[in-house]
């Protein structure tokens, strides 16, 4: 008997049917963001730095240069990830033909084109980020929240053409865009006046989703703070979550780092699932801040898979990936992230949770502990390698190699 075999027997005996675990894994569809491959740097060459509270340290060699060595990354990266995928982009990715140049409230599908047909080729969906950040006009760190009308009006119109090109994303490719409005927003000191940024944020808000676009699922990201936005940040999730319960068309999206140290996300997750029937995510990994560590399998993202899972929320939760490291190769920092992900859901698919909720309904709760402990040393890793397997993708210690090879032959070479 293989490994395998004796890992599916000892599941069985535990209630758990792991052809089903991997059935339903393969099903599940993990938004890959392009922005790690070149440290959030994008293609518009205006000469802005990465602002808004964000920040990339490191300098590992071979950074993406060009649309070309992203879309090659991101080839090798999603090669090496088993399961259903989806590329995330932002709006700073814009494609321009013979330097022709859009400034971002002129943005329009066509400079969307190419990525349009590299997700058409590899059958994945796009999902769609607008870039309220690294802009000249988001040097004072305001942007939908700004005093200043005519600044205003600019991030307004952006808003508005992110969705539209978000709409011919779903249209063309034949499957629905996650349209997620994240802005940086504060202030480093405590305000005089919380109020009047909210007003004015919640006004643009309305006009950038006033128009009824088929195909586009519009979601809102809060954050606690970010650097120079330390006191107060316009976005809050208090905010988001009044104004997209009052909409009743937009929803709120959880980045698990984008809250206080020790605060956990995936105890949200049932409280907005009870409200709203989507629930997109950012999964990343704080380190002491918003970090955007590379996601690993840790304790977090295992019960952000658990909730996710025992909750039947599969056609729910809407999964992306949100870090940037430019410490360490950055294609394997997609893929190690990407991969933990998928292995906290399995995590959570080869637990009997109709099982454990039964227990917990008739308040045995030493047995819940009991059998949650010993699901800890069960063989995990086995059913792993046979989705992956299944998949075509490399077991745990085959993928590595792989780019070190594409390291060696292609990132070494960039300048």
């Amino acid at each position: 008997m293989g490994r395998y075999e004796e890992a599916k027997k000892m599941y069985g005996d535990l209630g758990v049917d792991s052809e089903a675990a991997i059935a339903r894994l393969r099903k599940i569809p993990i938004s890959v963001h392009c922005w790690q491959t070149d440290d959030v740097g994008g293609f518009e060459n205006t000469g802005a730095a990465l602002s808004g509270g964000l920040q990339v340290t490191g300098s590992y060699p071979g950074k993406a240069r060009t649309p070309a060595e992203v879309m090659a990354d991101m080839d090798v990266a999603l090669s090496l990830v088993p399961g259903k995928k989806r590329l995330n982009l932002h709006a700073s990715y814009a494609i321009f033909e013979q330097g022709v140049f859009a400034d971002r409230n002129a943005l329009r599908p066509e400079h969307f084109s190419p990525w349009v047909d590299y997700a058409a080729a590899r059958g994945v969906g796009l999902d769609f980020n607008p870039t309220f950040f690294s802009h000249p006009l988001a040097a004072s760190g305001l942007t939908l929240s700004h005093p200043d009308p005519e600044t205003r009006r600019f991030w307004i119109e952006h808003g508005i053409a992110c969705r539209r090109i978000a709409a011919s994303f779903a249209s063309e490719l034949g499957t629905s865009s996650l349209c997620n409005i994240w802005i940086p927003d504060g202030y480093k000191d405590t305000p005089a006046d919380r109020l009047t940024p909210r007003l004015r944020l919640k006004e643009a808000l309305d006009e950038i989703l006033a128009e009824k676009l088929p195909g586009v699922i519009d979601s809102l990201e809060s954050k606690v703070f970010g650097i120079g936005l330390e006191s107060y940040t316009v976005g809050s999730s208090e905010f988001y979550l009044s104004y997209a319960a009052k909409r009743g068309d937009a929803y709120v999206l959880l980045d698990n780092g984008h809250f206080h140290q020790g605060e956990s996300i995936s105890d949200k997750i049932p409280s907005l699932l009870a409200f709203f029937d989507k629930l997109p995510l950012h999964i990343t990994r704080s380190v002491r801040w918003d970090s955007d560590h590379v996601a690993l399998l840790d304790d977090e993202i295992k019960e952000i898979s658990k909730e996710i899972v025992r909750n039947n929320a599969d056609g729910k939760v809407l999964i992306g990936l949100d870090f940037f490291d430019a410490g360490i190769n950055r294609v394997a920092a997609l893929v190690v992230g990407a991969r933990s992900m998928q292995k906290a859901l399995l995590y959570a698919l080869l637990m009997p949770s109709d099982h454990l909720k039964q227990l917990q309904e008739a308040g045995n709760f030493t047995e819940i502990m009991a059998l949650t402990e010993d699901l800890k040393t069960a063989p995990f890793g086995d059913v792993w390698s046979e989705y992956c397997r299944i998949e075509g993708a490399p077991a745990d210690g085959g993928w590595f190699p792989v780019v070190r090879q594409y390291e060696a032959n292609v990132l070494s070479k960039r300048a």
